[in-house]
Order: C-alpha cells, then sequence, then structure tokens
C-alpha cells in the first residue's frame, strides 16, 4: 500500500520541543520533494516547510522560520520536522506531503497541541 504515515505529535507546554516524523510506505520518498503542512480550526491548511528531493534546499514559512527544522533521510524513507520553542498558536494537525512529477501523497496527520 502506497502511503506517508505521520508521528511524533502529541501535548506539549509553551518552549517545549517535538519532532515528528514522516515515512513513506510502498515508494521510494527520495523521488519526491516532501513539505510539512498544517491546519488549525477552521484555519485554512498552510505549509510550514519544505525539502527538496536532495534535502538540500529547504523553505519556511515566517511564522516558524528559525524554530522549525525539515530534514530528510533517504535511507530511512523519512522526513523530519524538528519544532523547538513551540508557541500557543503552533497547535495544529500537522501533514506531510510527497510530490513529485504528477503524483502526490498526503499522510493522515498528526495533532500537535501546545498548552499550559
Amino acid at each position: 500500500q502506497l502511503q506517508l504515515v505521520e508521528s511524533g505529535g502529541g501535548l506539549v507546554q509553551p518552549g517545549g520541543s517535538l519532532r515528528l516524523s514522516c515515512a513513506a510506505s510502498g515508494f521510494t520518498l527520495d523521488d519526491y520533494a516532501v513539505g510539512w503542512f498544517r491546519q488549525g480550526p477552521g484555519t485554512e491548511r498552510e505549509r510550514v516547510a519544505c525539502i527538496s528531493r536532495s534535502g538540500g534546499s529547504t523553505k519556511y514559512a515566517v511564522s516558524v522560520k528559525g524554530r522549525f527544522t525539515i530534514s530528510r533521510d533517504n535511507a530511512k524513507n523519512t522526513v523530519y520536522l524538528q519544532m523547538n520553542s513551540l508557541k500557543l498558536e503552533d497547535t495544529s494537525v500537522y501533514y506531510c506531503n510527497a510530490i513529485g512529477g504528477s503524483t502526490m501523497y498526503w499522510g493522515q496527520g498528526t495533532q500537535v497541541t501546545v498548552s499550559s
């Protein structure tokens, strides 16, 4: 089965850290650029970070730049999102997305809740 599976979400206090993982199953992730998106209640889905196929190029939303780091381990078929200095407004469901040519995959999402 071709799928992306996110993990690593949870409840964390403001200022804390989490690392999200996006693992590909049934296909080779290094054929794809990968992005992390998030969607909170009543908001549109926004892209927070993306990484090129080789990992040599990354981009970040202004709201997370300097706090979040996207990386990939193609040997493990996995992309990561290290989230530091978390804020209340980072609370969302986080999704990963892989795109290559005309093919796109979405994961099912993982909940991140930042609360004191």
